[in-house]
């Protein structure tokens, strides 16, 4: 196995990015939505420590594969696959990264804006409360959510369907 990728396959690198990016993503989707229902307690605040740290070390993850992207080329699609699914798979990626990076932003600004410190790992960060801001960057978490789920989702419906319309097997190039 190749550790970058080629024209063809992805490399080690990639697939640990995007395997590793996969698990904490359906460990912290389903963790914030148990938050939510979590009546204010110390189980609560250990709970949302855990899922701004794991957010946090997303957030991270995402910089580091972004960068990554930009000196190792992504695999070509085959020559089967028509422009308009070129677009699609393109744009949801991009939307994938873009919503990624919104709601782990505006979670660490809601919290923030809460009159909360953040502990992002290199440094304490503090702020001013205003917490009209914190309910809106907490809307715009939510929302984000929602927006990742339904990315998320397209993204494995794409797996699929070329699995069972076009007798491609996508998931064999970032096993």
């Amino acid at each position: 196995m190749r550790l970058k990728n080629s024209l063809t396959e992805y490399g080690f690198i990639s697939k640990i990015f995007h395997w590793l990016s996969a698990a904490v993503l359906f460990t912290q989707i389903p963790l914030g939505f148990y938050l939510v229902d979590l009546d204010f307690s110390e189980k609560r605040f250990f709970i949302e420590n855990v899922h701004v740290t794991i957010g946090l070390g997303i957030f991270y993850l995402t910089i580091l594969r972004l960068i990554y992207k930009l000196f190792n080329p992504t695999p070509a699609l085959g020559n089967s696959v028509f422009i308009g699914q070129r677009v699609i798979a393109k744009l949801n990626h991009i939307l994938l990264y873009l919503s990624i990076l919104v709601i782990t932003i505006s979670g660490a600004l809601k919290k923030l804006f809460n009159g909360e410190m953040l502990d992002l790992f290199f440094f304490d960060l503090e702020i001013k409360d205003n917490f009209d801001l914190a309910e809106l960057f907490y809307e715009i978490h939510i929302y984000g959510n929602y927006t990742l789920i339904a990315l998320i989702l397209l993204h494995i419906s794409a797996v699929i369907i070329h699995k069972i319309l076009f007798k491609e097997n996508l998931l064999r190039r970032i096993l």
